[in-house]
């Protein structure tokens, strides 16, 4: 029986990306046959640009794959098959609700795993050449989760693939990334998220508005977008907000968590796949 391969699953984020430089010198072994960066389409600038250099990094290649543009997917409106004069859109976004009768909620989530984690295994089942209905594990993928997000840790889904995290063997921290990335000259990572990920802290919202207002001014559009969309559908008739304030973004004061007393909701996404 062959040996499993090991491929990196790339957020290009702070943690994979550090996951993969030190792949690349040695200090993680057995070396990747590869990494894949499942795209959603939505993700700022200075990911793909980061991208862009980080595979000019690596000994292995950057398999880059993706289900669709999230951002259009997100917005399209669709009739109901037993009555066209109906409408309905897709629930792929974690976005706060604000209902007619004054409640909130929050619409269904569907972006991690079908554009992030379904992605992720086609890709590696390709790779590893993977057959129908196989049980033994035949590919080992490595997740950047870092010490201090260990909480985040799953097991996979599929019985052929194996998951490792390599930052928690190595006891390594966010800081400590960022540390080992200076310490070898290369320069600091994006963060990794959608553009208009609604588990943003406001620390990120902030960062994004001061640093890459290009983008920020992207997720204003959209929220506006996804608010006239939900406007002619007759599923979930509650206006969506991207800032669980139930304020427009263009509006929201982003003082940081500690001083609002607000909860950074991002690291409660599942499949620990996305913000790496």
């Amino acid at each position: 029986m062959n040996e499993p391969i090991h491929i990196i699953s790339l957020g290009a984020g702070v943690q994979s990306s550090t996951m993969a430089l030190m792949a690349a010198k040695g200090e993680i072994t057995p070396m990747p046959v590869a990494a894949i960066f499942a795209d959603t389409q939505a993700e700022p600038k200075s990911v793909y640009a980061w991208l862009d250099w980080l595979e000019k990094q690596l000994p292995f290649p950057v398999h880059r794959v993706t289900r669709g543009n999230l951002t259009q997917e997100s917005l399209k409106i669709v009739e109901f098959k037993n009555d066209p004069t109906r409408h309905w859109v897709k629930s792929l976004i974690p976005a706060y609700i604000q209902n007619k009768n004054g409640s909130r909620g929050i619409m269904g989530r569907q972006c991690t795993f079908n554009y992030k984690v379904e992605m992720l295994e086609k890709a590696s089942r390709k790779l590893g050449g993977i057959t129908r209905g196989q049980k033994s594990v035949g590919v080992i993928q490595w997740i950047g989760i870092s010490l201090d997000e260990i909480y985040r840790m799953k097991p996979a889904r599929k019985p052929w693939v194996e998951h490792r995290w390599p930052l928690i063997d190595a006891g390594m921290k966010r800081h400590d990334c960022l540390k080992w990335m200076e310490l070898n000259g290369f320069p600091k990572p994006p963060r990794s998220a959608c553009i208009y990920c609604p588990f943003h802290s406001d620390s990120e919202w902030r960062r994004l508005k001061e640093q890459e207002p290009e983008e920020f001014a992207k997720a204003v559009k959209f929220e506006h977008d996804l608010q006239i969309v939900k406007l002619k559908t007759d599923n979930q008739n509650g206006k969506p907000f991207l800032h669980n304030s139930l304020k427009p973004l263009s509006e929201v004061d982003f003082s940081t968590e500690e001083e609002r007393g607000q909860l950074n909701m991002f690291n409660n996404e599942c499949e620990g796949m996305c913000g790496v």
